[in-house]
């Protein structure tokens, strides 16, 4: 079940109008889809960010928009003030249910390696999926591996109706040994080198 946000309809704004919505802690924004024109809008800030913290970015939202409309959205975008760490602007995109869509999910990693520091590489995939099947977040068990072990994407196993998009073959986990025990390796390659030139 979506969870449902409230809108207002806005009309085309200034970059001043837009400032004082934002002081009365509106965020200014746009939804928009396929054959269908675009709506600016605005929501409360408070309530955007509940929203982001508990669904994340790839929730299906029913936007309850006071001009009568009520659709279905994803986030296509929100923009963020790096200095107060503000919400800005949002972008909504009008989802069809029915048709699986490309979407970037975040990668996590669970469990601790046997031995050996663990690297992740990558944070993100991308996958395809219909809106409510798009998954919050992608789990691997990295628990258990040793040193010189390596998951790739095709190690992960897919438990939900989406599609990996990612090659095959990129590393988002590996485990290397700590740089003690590379230079204890090294000072033995050396002495057992010294030892055959003797």
């Amino acid at each position: 079940m979506s969870v449902s946000l409230k809108a207002s309809k806005r009309e085309i704004l200034t970059k001043s109008q837009n400032k004082i919505l934002r002081e009365n802690g509106q965020v200014p924004g746009i939804v928009y889809g396929k054959e269908k024109d675009p709506q600016t809008i605005s929501v409360d800030e408070v309530e955007l960010i509940k929203v982001i913290r508990s669904e994340g970015r790839n929730a299906v939202l029913s936007l309850d928009i006071d001009s009568g409309d009520k659709v279905d959205v994803l986030f296509h975008e929100y923009q963020v003030n790096p200095l107060k760490g503000e919400l800005i602007h949002v972008d909504f995109y009008m989802a069809d249910m029915s048709q699986a869509i490309d979407v970037t999910v975040p990668l996590r990693l669970e469990g601790e390696p046997k031995q050996g520091i663990l690297q992740q590489p990558l944070f993100e995939l991308q996958v395809r999926a219909k809106p409510n099947d798009i998954p919050e977040e992608i789990t691997v068990d990295a628990s258990g591996l040793e040193i010189g072990d390596t998951i790739t994407v095709s190690n992960i196993p897919v438990s939900g109706d989406f599609e990996l998009l990612e090659d095959p073959e990129t590393t988002v986990a590996s485990v290397l040994a700590p740089d003690n025990e590379v230079s204890e390796e090294h000072a033995e390659e050396v002495e057992a080198q010294e030892s055959d030139e003797e």
